[in-house]
């Protein structure tokens, strides 16, 4: 697993708000997700080469499980940090710990494990891939 956290800035915008300015839950769900995508991308993990097939194995992955903790609101205009590190690996999962950031606040904090899936069924996570997220 990689020694550091992996740390993502995320702009609140308008769309991503409620009538109050106060960001709506559903929008750090998306916003957990592009910090796991660009931890991969980071990790030269690429979802788009993995979805078309353009590595040895085509699959993806898809969230099997999130324990999120909503702690205090985000609102419009805020600049915060997605902050995402892996825990643990198995044959067809990962699972991660995340948090939500403004400066050394912690707004929200989520543990998410994600399931290897191919042809709509579990699959092993293949060695190239997960070489990448080993130390």
């Amino acid at each position: 697993m990689p020694e550091q956290p992996h740390h993502h800035p995320v702009r609140v915008y308008y769309e991503d708000t409620d009538f109050s300015g106060v960001v709506y839950h559903a929008s750090y769900l998306r916003f957990l997700e592009r910090g796991r995508t660009e931890m991969l991308r980071d990790l030269d993990i690429h979802q788009g080469a993995i979805h078309a097939g353009d590595t040895a194995a085509r699959f993806g992955f898809a969230v099997r499980a999130m324990t999120i903790e909503f702690l205090k609101p985000a609102r419009m205009d805020d600049l915060v940090i997605v902050e995402s590190t892996p825990r643990e690996i198995g044959g067809a999962s990962l699972e991660l710990d995340q948090r939500i950031l403004r400066g050394d606040e912690v707004l929200v904090t989520a543990r998410v494990r994600i399931a290897c899936v191919a042809e709509g069924r579990p699959a092993r996570i293949p060695m190239e891939i997960r070489s990448k997220l080993a130390p």
